[in-house]
């Protein structure tokens, strides 16, 4: 290899899509992709991204049929995808693999050869909601070894405790607690105000069903010991719902002289239609009236109804997801394979081949701002320390200078070499 560096998995989708649309007005016979065509690589490329590119435009040709729906053209490049990408290769075989697969699925649904779409669907929001409120190691392996999500856990819990800096008892609602890492944050953050002690932190965390409840409660004693240690006073509650959509005043139990803050990490996950459900929930959380509620969600466009949209969007999504795993995480790791072959697969087939019945439909901010707008919510600005602790995080990282940080208005976008992964933002309630 030569000393100049290699294309980023973005960097040759982007190649490989100014090809496709370079070459798409030419047909061929028999619907292939002639050598001299994939022969015509940019120049300066190394063998290995010139092979890496060709591959991505297959991708493309292939999907390009399966949305046109030519399912029979389509069938060719997909076997093509199949024979040269890879589950356990580079980052680029890794997503060929994995969308490959997702737009096989997607054709026999349309052609009638898996007929299981609805049902399907709802095992996997079951076992995806099940296995991250699990903790299970390789959810928490990525949320270690990966910048994002601690860059936004920081700088979202500093927001926070900016927000009841002046309050002796601060209730902390949390809708997605997890393994409550972000808990240990703000535990230490509120231990460590001397000049006006706290007297009582109260985290309730949000959980439905007998198996989240276990894993709750012990999230809760984990959580206890670590006040202890610290000397905090401590309180702990699950507030039991059949849905998150079906949030409730009364199961918070909020008490009169609490600061009331809401910390909300990838609630898109949960809801199974918006706007609707988003309205429900939010005109619950108003009536406790939060100081703040702070938000981390998926900053991609994948709520289109548009296949050939959401897969555009998906694709560069999820190549700058693999590019960082491919650096952060070991390429032998367990808990790598996990999450491409479990979390990351089910997404990308729930988001390529399937339609009404999708569950995966996150969005950008600016669509979040308009939906927001609507229920009386106004967007804060994150302060000088909140977008310092972001900056600092994503430093400790070995790979943090991949890590980019950008203001989208008030709110903070953290990405991979420039494609956005999540977004971090802040809201305050109107009254009613």
């Amino acid at each position: 290899m030569s000393s100049v560096s290699r294309l980023s998995t973005v960097e040759v989708m982007r190649v490989a899509g100014e090809r496709f649309i370079q070459f798409s007005s030419q047909k061929y016979a028999d619907d292939s992709i002639p050598k001299h065509v994939l022969g015509c690589a940019p120049l300066g490329l190394s063998d290995q991204e010139v092979k890496e590119v060709e591959l991505a435009h297959l991708l493309l040709a292939f999907a390009d049929k399966v949305g046109k729906q030519q399912y029979d053209r389509a069938r060719k490049l997909q076997n093509l995808c199949h024979f040269l990408s890879s589950s356990t290769g580079n980052t680029v075989q890794r997503v060929v693999y994995y969308f490959s697969k997702a737009l096989r699925e997607r054709t026999d649904r349309e052609t009638g050869r898996n007929t299981s779409k609805g049902s399907e669907s709802k095992d996997l929001l079951a076992m995806h909601l099940e296995r991250t409120m699990a903790c299970c190691p390789a959810f928490f392996a990525c949320f270690l070894e990966l910048p994002f999500y601690q860059v936004t856990q920081f700088a979202g819990i500093q927001a926070i405790v900016e927000s009841v800096a002046s309050a002796k008892r601060v209730h902390f609602i949390d809708l997605e607690i997890r393994s409550g890492g972000h808990c240990i944050v703000l535990m230490q953050a509120l231990a460590s105000r001397y000049e006006q002690p706290i007297e009582m932190l109260k985290v309730t965390a949000v959980g439905s069903g007998t198996a989240s409840r276990q894993k709750l409660e012990d999230t809760g004693k984990r959580l206890a010991q670590f006040a202890e240690a610290l000397h905090l006073p401590f309180s702990f509650k699950i507030a039991t719902v059949t849905d998150i959509n079906n949030l409730n005043e009364d199961a918070f139990e909020s008490e009169d002289g609490e600061a009331t803050a809401v910390y909300c990490c990838l609630m898109r996950s949960s809801m199974r239609t918006l706007p609707d459900c988003l309205e429900s929930a939010i005109t619950e959380l108003r009536k406790l009236n939060p100081c703040l509620m702070v938000i981390t969600e998926i900053e991609a466009n994948l709520y289109s109804p548009v296949f050939e949209d959401r897969f555009n969007e998906a694709v560069f999504y999820y190549s700058a997801y693999f590019d960082c795993l491919d650096v952060c995480m070991d390429n032998s790791s367990p808990y790598r394979r996990e999450l491409e072959e479990t979390f990351l697969a089910q997404q990308i087939t729930n988001i390529i081949a399937s339609e009404e019945e999708r569950i995966f439909r996150h969005m950008k901010i600016d669509v979040w701002r308009s939906l927001f707008a609507k229920f009386g919510m106004v967007e804060a600005e994150l302060s000088l320390s909140s977008l310092y602790q972001a900056d600092l995080t994503a430093k400790q990282f070995a790979c943090g200078k991949s890590c980019t940080l950008d203001m989208n208005g008030k709110c903070l976008t953290i990405g991979w070499k420039g494609t956005t992964i999540l977004s971090l933002s802040a809201w305050k309630f109107h009254a009613a």
